[in-house]
């Protein structure tokens, strides 16, 4: 029996939950490392071992970068991150990126 605050929801699958979960988690904490695996899945391999979530706060996820060049071209790519990011951990949960040097 479904108490009176329960909405009834579709299904979803470990995929759609798992980012949001992950969000909610390093925001909480403002340990971005629980968001590797989304931020992984979202700029692929070659810009992930370059380039790792440090911290989530209020929004702002500061990332951690092994160079000057990448972090201007991370910088470059911004709006087009953060979009791909909310896609996947939910409206708003990211809304502005920082890269900072290791």
């Amino acid at each position: 029996m479904m108490t009176p605050h329960m909405a009834r929801r579709d299904p979803q699958t470990l995929d759609q939950l798992l980012p949001r979960v992950l969000a909610r988690l390093a925001e909480q904490s403002g340990k971005g490392q629980a968001l590797v695996p989304v931020w992984n899945a979202t700029v692929g391999p070659h810009i992930s071992k370059h380039a790792r979530p440090h911290t989530l706060e209020g929004g702002t996820l500061v990332v951690n970068v092994v160079s000057a060049e990448w972090a201007h071209t991370l910088s470059r790519q911004q709006e087009s991150l953060r979009e791909q990011l909310n896609a996947r951990l939910g409206p708003d949960a990211v809304s502005a990126l920082v890269f900072r040097l290791e």
